[in-house]
């Protein structure tokens, strides 16, 4: 571990110290796994440590919460993707299934696609669904979405910038 510390490390540090426990309980209370809770817990402080600019919060409860809640519906959704993919890997036939290993990498493959559109507003995201996945063209999109046909291709052209950057980073 790096001894070099963030600059709002001693701020990080009294968050965790004064309300570590108290959001625990938080997360405990609305996940059944106590470990997982644990695990979200500590997300939320890394979370802060990665923060580039960090000021002390007024209401610091509330603060960690919006952190952690973030952290609770990307792990819920998460979840609800692997479930998805695993009762679709029940239709297959058994000797037509991909190998564990092959198996764990489809999800993990999953969950960086679920993170990469998780950056886009739901419209955009449901558009750019609709057109890759279902082939609808922008009209339909259009009527389904109740936009009009330029933002639905505003909307495709932001899911297609954000694989881009997935793939080959920030454009120069």
């Amino acid at each position: 571990m790096s001894s070099v510390q963030s600059p709002h490390s001693e701020l990080v540090g009294a968050l965790y110290r004064d309300h570590r426990s108290w959001l625990l309980a938080w997360l405990r209370r609305n996940i059944a796994c106590t470990h997982r809770a644990e695990d979200l817990s500590q997300d939320t402080f890394v979370r802060l440590l990665g923060r580039d600019e960090l000021t002390t919060p007024r209401e610091p409860r509330a603060f960690l919460v919006s952190i952690a809640k973030g952290l609770l519906f990307d792990h819920f959704r998460r979840s609800a993707l692997e479930q998805a993919y695993l009762a679709e890997l029940m239709q297959v036939p058994e000797a037509e299934q991909p190998s564990p290993e092959a198996q764990h990498l489809i999800l993990e493959d999953l969950k960086a696609i679920d993170r990469l559109l998780g950056k886009l507003s739901s419209k955009a995201r449901a558009a750019f669904l609709y057109n890759r996945l279902d082939g609808l063209g922008h009209a339909e999109i259009a009527e389904r979405l109740g936009v009009s046909v330029p933002r639905v291709r505003q909307y495709l052209a932001q899911g297609m910038r954000q694989c881009y950057v997935a793939l080959y980073g920030e454009p120069t």
